[in-house]
């Protein structure tokens, strides 16, 4: 793994590079949503200030997660883990941006739930590629020992070590990856139902209803996250559950009353 990159005398965490390269990845997303849902052209500044606002958020909102489950590490040395270059909590960052998200939507004068549709390919891509960055610093996100012929180590990682286990960021890039592809897909649907159904008399039925693409978008990234959470190393809590996955079955269950609300529509 490679933790750093060094050239010269400049030195690049390849983590928080990831974590620009998703930034970027994500807003390009979002700028061509917006378009074709004709909420702002892709030459305004909408997306880059929806982009930018919850992603530096989340950041923070990530730290502070993950300093408040361990608190006893965080007071031992306030300072180097507040500037430490890992200790970053996946529920911490959704929080946060998603608290970051709204907040610069509402200033749109758009509904709220189509702004969310909005962004919700945009947030499942940049999460995607984020991950990357977790497998190219080792900072332990990596999952159980296997044999598996794909099994990886990761001695010279943030969180090192030498066992093969499951390369656990490579599956989430994998299925996330997909994830975005199939909530762009159901926007295209629900925009061209939304078409047809203004244009064709008794054709209302076939039209999509705010809120469906982040309904989806909630049920599939949190059945992604509960599943993988099963060969990670992170403790349990709730009835044998870890706190990743806790937060998945709220994400599901929100995210299928979502879906209903939006179809009862």
């Amino acid at each position: 793994m490679i933790p750093f990159l060094h050239i010269g005398w400049l030195t690049i965490p390849t983590y928080g590079l990831m974590v620009a390269l998703a930034m970027l990845a994500a807003y390009f997303v979002l700028r061509a949503d917006l378009d074709r849902r004709g909420i702002a052209p892709k030459t305004s500044s909408v997306a880059e200030s929806l982009t930018a606002i919850p992603c530096l958020v989340g950041l923070a909102g990530a730290k502070l997660y993950h300093e408040l489950e361990t608190p006893r590490e965080f007071f031992a040395d306030p300072l180097r883990q507040l500037f430490s270059q890992f200790g970053f909590a996946w529920f911490g960052a959704l929080l946060a941006g998603f608290a970051a998200y709204v907040w610069a939507a509402r200033k749109q004068n758009v509904p709220l739930l189509t702004m969310l549709d909005a962004g919700s390919p945009a947030a499942a891509l940049g999460y995607a590629i984020g991950r990357i960055g977790c497998l190219l610093s080792g900072d332990g996100d990596y999952g159980m020992p296997t044999s598996l012929p794909w099994g990886m180590s990761f001695p010279d990682g943030l969180v090192p070590t030498t066992q093969r286990v499951h390369p656990t960021p490579i599956y989430e890039f994998v299925v996330v990856f997909l994830i975005a592809w199939v909530l762009w897909r159901i926007g295209a649907w629900q925009l061209a139902g939304n078409v047809v159904g203004q244009r064709t008399k008794g054709a209302e039925a076939m039209s999509g209803n705010p809120g469906e693409v982040f309904a989806a978008y909630l049920v599939l990234t949190g059945a992604a996250r509960f599943l993988v959470e099963f060969i990670r190393i992170n403790p349990r809590s709730f009835f044998g559950l870890t706190n990743a996955q806790a937060a998945s079955v709220v994400s599901i269950l929100v995210g299928a009353g979502l879906w209903w609300h939006a179809r009862k529509q």
